[in-house]
């Protein structure tokens, strides 16, 4: 019997002696008049333990049996879910294998198999965020990450990926090299998609603007002083379509997709794992087909407006002139497109 079981046998007991009546004895106890009259009933007949919940130590009646206990953890300790979580776990005994348990029983498979341990929560330094764009496509955040994405079984791969500010709408690719070709076709299957954004939010890479030179022996010019420098491939393409440049200046200033990044290297390289994918085409096709669905169903947040930034493509826009790559031979003055 618990303390709290005892408060309740006393006041019953001072109630069935007359020294409360049975409304304060329920104001104590916290139940009903009812329910007190039900419990002075049950104490006549069976004494003390009538308090005593009558299913208390007998195995539930949902409790997953042993042997699909023992199933899922054989299917866990194979070398492709190695390092899963409980969360991701459950998610995919369910979907990959018919078994269906919550994400603390899992937890608790886990733990007892050795497969997880449990590990302290650390209280991080609170920080305080910027609040999101109220309309999609007025601020998207862009940056690729450079990362072991197929854990040696293929190609170093690179994933370049669009967030929306307000939604959290994920627009991304696999690429092999982290070029000014493969970061303008992406930015041209955006705008295919979803439209104009307003703005693009990148790091200042030398990929969106131009880096000053200066010679050797001279410290660098004073602002004012400086020549206009000529935009790169990006900032070029970018202004011809009428899309804002910003540049951060620090990573922690684009963070959600620098965070959306720390999910994909967990969350991404286990399903590549597990879908067996070895090359950039079967990379993107589970990025494209699961991944990316997963994430728009659910990470993204409906927007605090219902309005729609982005901005169609007119008739001055081509996405093939702006997004290609300009080479301009100045000895014959031509302009080559690649």
């Amino acid at each position: 019997m618990t303390q709290r079981d005892r408060d309740r046998l006393v006041a019953l007991k001072k109630a069935k002696k007359g020294l409360i009546t049975q409304r304060q004895a329920a104001e104590e106890i916290g139940q009903s008049e009812r329910h007190v009259r039900r419990l002075l009933k049950r104490l006549k007949g069976k004494g003390d333990g009538a308090l005593v919940h009558a299913l208390r130590g007998r195995q539930s009646n949902r409790k997953l049996d042993e042997k699909t206990k023992q199933k899922a953890l054989e299917i866990l300790g194979r070398e492709v879910y190695r390092d899963f979580g409980p969360t991701l776990a459950a998610e995919y005994l369910a979907s990959k294998h018919g078994i269906h348990a919550g994400r603390e029983t899992v937890r608790g498979w886990m733990v007892e198999g050795k497969l997880w341990r449990a590990r302290r929560q650390r209280i991080d330094k609170i920080h305080q965020w910027r609040p999101r764009r109220s309309r999609v496509g007025e601020l998207v955040q862009w940056d690729t990450s450079e990362h072991e994405w197929l854990e040696g079984r293929g190609p170093k791969l690179y994933l370049i990926s669009m967030i929306d500010d307000a939604s959290s709408r994920l627009h991304a690719r696999f690429v092999l090299h982290d070029s000014t070709e493969e970061n303008m076709r992406l930015v041209w299957s955006y705008v295919e998609r979803y439209g104009r954004p307003v703005s693009y939010y990148t790091d200042k890479a030398a990929l969106f603007q131009t880096a000053p030179k200066t010679p050797r022996h001279l410290t660098e010019l004073p602002r004012d002083q400086r020549d206009p420098l000529p935009p790169t491939q990006i900032g070029r393409g970018l202004r011809e379509l009428d899309i804002v440049w910003i540049g951060a200046h620090s990573p922690q200033a684009k963070g959600r997709v620098e965070r959306g990044f720390q999910t994909a290297q967990d969350r991404l390289v286990k399903g590549l794992r597990v879908a067996g994918a070895k090359t950039l085409e079967q990379a993107n096709a589970y990025l494209e087909t699961e991944f990316i669905v997963w994430w728009n169903n659910t990470i993204a947040v409906v927007p605090a407006s219902s309005d729609d930034a982005h901005r169609p493509l007119g008739r001055e826009h081509s996405l093939a002139a702006s997004l290609s790559y300009v080479e301009v031979n100045r000895s014959a003055a031509t302009i080559r497109f690649r």
